[in-house]
């Protein structure tokens, strides 16, 4: 018999079928499906996009938006005086407060009667004042007209905002309109310091007597929130 001489034949495995991966498709409630080879997956779907809580903006927040979108406006179609009490008053009543639901005393002005509720409530104070909060000043102009310095309040406004080095910036109705005003009680004597307003004149220059700044003439402060 011949021999044959060489190798063994080889034998190749079986070729195994592989089953092509399905694209991720979405199923309800927000989620993807991943099929592959022998498994499903199921993965959460997150959004690219992430809602922006909202915020609530506090009572003193809101008197104080309130004020400076009467800034340059005039006060005849808010049904209050056009003076500096109608329009704290017209900003107060943008969250329901009636500032003088009170009534005013006899011979006394409308500032003193706010004044007298803010005393009544607890809410006077003279600390760092915050949006919304009442601000109070004296003997800002002669009321009673009788060349002597003895009118008490008579001037009141809105804080807007408190700046970083201190200053307070005020809505009030002021010889001129609906403005803003600055106060910096940490330099009460200037005016103006490397270009900026830290102290606006609150009383004209009359009777021989120098106008005055409003860290001059201030008083103090009311709490929004207490108020």
């Amino acid at each position: 018999m011949l021999t044959v001489l060489g190798s063994a034949p080889a034998f190749a495995a079986p070729r195994e079928s592989v089953r092509p991966v399905a694209k991720a498709k979405k199923a309800s409630g927000g989620t993807k499906v991943q099929r592959s080879r022998g498994s499903t997956a199921v993965v959460k779907a997150t959004s690219s996009k992430k809602k922006r809580p909202s915020v609530r903006l506090t009572r003193g927040r809101r008197v104080a938006r309130r004020a400076g979108s009467l800034v340059g406006t005039s006060l005849a179609t808010h049904r209050v005086p056009d003076d500096c009490s109608g329009l704290a008053r017209a900003a107060y009543k943008s969250v329901g407060i009636e500032l003088l639901s009170q009534g005013t005393l006899p011979g006394e002005n409308a500032v003193s009667a706010i004044h007298r509720r803010a005393q009544r409530s607890g809410a006077l104070h003279r600390r760092t004042p915050k949006p919304g909060d009442l601000i109070f000043f004296r003997e800002t102009y002669d009321r009673n007209r009788d060349g002597v310095r003895n009118d008490g309040l008579t001037h009141v406004g809105v804080i807007e905002s408190v700046e970083r080095d201190g200053t307070v910036v005020f809505v009030h109705r002021g010889g001129s309109g609906v403005k803003r005003a600055r106060m910096n009680l940490r330099i009460p004597s200037k005016h103006t310091q490397s270009g900026r307003v830290l102290n606006d004149y609150i009383r004209k220059a009359e009777g021989g007597q120098r106008a005055r700044l409003t860290s001059e003439l201030f008083s103090g402060y009311a709490s929004a929130s207490l108020l």
